[in-house]
Parts: structure tokens; sequence; C-alpha cells
């Protein structure tokens, strides 16, 4: 057995989607052959990591962490690159690919024809654009280690954390997937990516907002993706990541929800 089925094998999958392991590994071994695509990702977050966490932080030195701990520069920002690299991983592959596959390829026309049904292809789907944004984040996580901006060893549950982020992204972007009716239709994607990229306490603390917005930056999935993950790797454990986990749990499940039932419609009706 190969190691890509025991890969597919060994994964969770809920109830009405037992088959969605073959579709994961389908997606496995078609990037095969094609995994220059799969990790050219993953060099986005370590640019910005490197011009702006290193590069810029040495102009800026030290900022504060929240609670009055001051830190690095760069290693305020390397947690927040680790969440956007689980989220883009998850992103490129829940909207991008499965769009190209929905209505040019017609893959899911075929998988039809196979045991597999819709909530196969929506489980599967997700689960490989989840580990997909897991591969990100873990390659990240290791240059982060080398490069010295790690500075606990809670660091590794930052793993199931960006596991989490990656649900619950490729969850909503699949959903918002099946909506779209074009390439141009994207732009709305990149409209929502951006400014959450760049204003969910990414590159600077919190604090830095006035009062009366702070709480719309508080209010996007990826704000909850960064505390979370900046929390684990700089060792400021608390209760409080509850708030981030249930926050994207719930973001997760629902959007898997949705999409199981927005596939199902596209492809019988």
């Amino acid at each position: 057995m190969s190691a890509v089925s025991t890969l597919a094998r060994a994964l969770p999958v809920p109830a009405g989607a037992g088959m969605a392991r073959a579709l994961v590994e389908r997606n496995a071994r078609a990037f095969r052959h094609g995994w220059v695509t799969l990790v050219s990702g993953l060099f986005e977050p370590l640019f910005y990591l490197f011009s702006l966490g290193v590069g810029l932080g040495a102009l800026i030195g030290d900022v504060d962490a929240g609670g009055g701990r001051m830190v690095d520069y760069a290693v305020y920002v390397a947690p927040a690159m680790m969440a956007a690299a689980a989220m883009n991983g998850a992103v490129f592959d829940s909207t991008f690919n499965l769009f190209f596959k929905l209505k040019y390829a017609k893959l899911y026309d075929s998988v039809l024809a196979t045991p597999l049904g819709p909530r196969d292809v929506a489980v599967g789907e997700i689960t490989w654009a989840l580990l997909r944004g897991l591969l990100y984040s873990t390659a990240f996580l290791v240059v982060a280690a080398a490069a010295g901006v790690v500075r606990s060893w809670w660091a590794v549950l930052a793993l199931p954390a960006a596991s989490l982020i990656g649900l619950a992204f490729a969850a909503v972007g699949m959903t918002v997937t099946t909506y779209l009716r074009s390439w141009q239709d994207f732009d709305y994607i990149q409209l929502a990516l951006l400014p959450m990229f760049l204003f969910s306490a990414t590159f600077y603390p919190l604090s830095t907002y006035d009062e009366s917005i702070r709480w719309v930056v508080q209010a996007t999935p990826l704000y909850h993706g960064v505390a979370m993950t900046r929390d684990l790797m700089l060792g400021d454990v608390s209760w409080g990541i509850l708030a981030h986990v249930a926050y994207l749990s719930v973001m997760g499940v629902v959007g898997l929800l949705l999409a199981a039932r927005r596939i199902e419609r596209l492809l019988l009706r």
C-alpha cells in the first residue's frame, strides 16, 4: 500500500461521506507530478517574514505583543504569516482549483459515476484543501524555528491550530465558489482576503486601531487564527484561546454543511 493510500485511509470523515478519502488520494496522486505548483504557495509568507519581519523589523525594533510584553518584530509577525499560510493554502484549493474542476474539467460528473456521492466530494475537497494549508504551515514553522523566531514549545500546537484555520477557510471558500459564475467573480474573493491579510493584527497590534473600529478587526476569521497562533508560538497560553477555537470551529462546521448542500444541489440537479 502506498504512502498516499495510507494517509487517505487514516483521515477521519463524517457520516455520509465515507468515500471522501478516495478523492483526497486522487488529488494527492494528481499533484505528485505537479509538486512545484503545490509548494509554490509556501514562498509568499516566507518572503513577508524575511522582508518585513526581519528587514523592516530592524528599523522598528520591539513591539507590544499584548499585556505589555515586548518582543522582536520578526517574532511578532511570524505567527501571523503562519496563519496566513494556512488560510492561503486552503482558500486556493477550495476556490480556484474547485471552480476549474466543477465548471470546466467536469471532474465531479465522472466522480459521481463511482460509488462516491456529493457529500464525498465536499468533504474530500475540503480535507485536501485543509491538508494543503497544513503543509504550508508546517514548512513555515520549520523555517521560522530555524530562523530563531519561535519562542516556545507550545508552538507545536500551532500545527493543529493551522489545521483548524484551514478547515474554516476551506469550507467557506468552497461554499462561496459554488455561487461563482465566471473567473471575474474571483475578484470578490481577493477583495475579502487582502484586507483581512493586511488588517487582522498581522503586522501591528490590535491596540493601534481606534476603539471604534477595533471590533471590526476582531470579527474577522483571520484575526482569530492569527491571535490563536501567536499565543501558542509565544507561549502565552490561556483559556482565551478557546474563544478563537470556538469561532473557527463553528465557521468550519457551518461552512462544511453549506458546502455539502450546495455541491449536492449543483451535481444532482
